[in-house]
């Protein structure tokens, strides 16, 4: 996994450059995580902190209930995409945080888009429900 200033993003196919680009479920283009959920995944793994990057998920993104968006469409940057469903933790999470790794991921996993408009994303970029405005 590496930290990236700047993404295209593509419909059909997801972020450029990730491992599953293109080979990623119309479901499952995009990951998120929110960044308020990481000291909780870290302490519920044991753990005093956690990388972003270990989890596994494509965003890292803070200020917005992730959840919140469940079937609605939200902007990230430039990319239009649609909420389809939580992304729950698979069996790697035992190997990345060791034992209970995947009981700490439960309910804190982000979610799962599809991309419906390509564009760019930066880091910094704001988060919103589509047809509102950016805070």
């Amino acid at each position: 996994m590496e930290s990236l200033e700047r993404v295209r993003v593509h419909k059909g196919s997801g972020l450029e450059g990730d491992r599953y680009n293109g080979r990623a479920t119309s479901r499952r283009q995009v990951t998120l995580i929110q960044q308020e959920h990481l000291p909780v995944i870290a302490s519920c793994a044991g753990h005093e902190s956690v990388e972003a990057a270990a989890l596994r998920r494509n965003l890292v993104v803070s200020g917005i209930n992730l959840l919140a968006l469940k079937d609605k469409r939200f902007r990230v940057g430039e990319v239009l995409l649609e909420y389809t469903g939580p992304c729950d933790p698979c069996s790697k999470m035992e190997a990345l945080l060791g034992a209970g790794g995947y009981n700490a991921m439960r309910g804190h996993g982000g979610i799962t888009a599809r991309v419906l408009e390509e564009g760019e994303i930066a880091l910094g970029d704001a988060v919103w429900q589509a047809g509102s405005s950016p805070t």
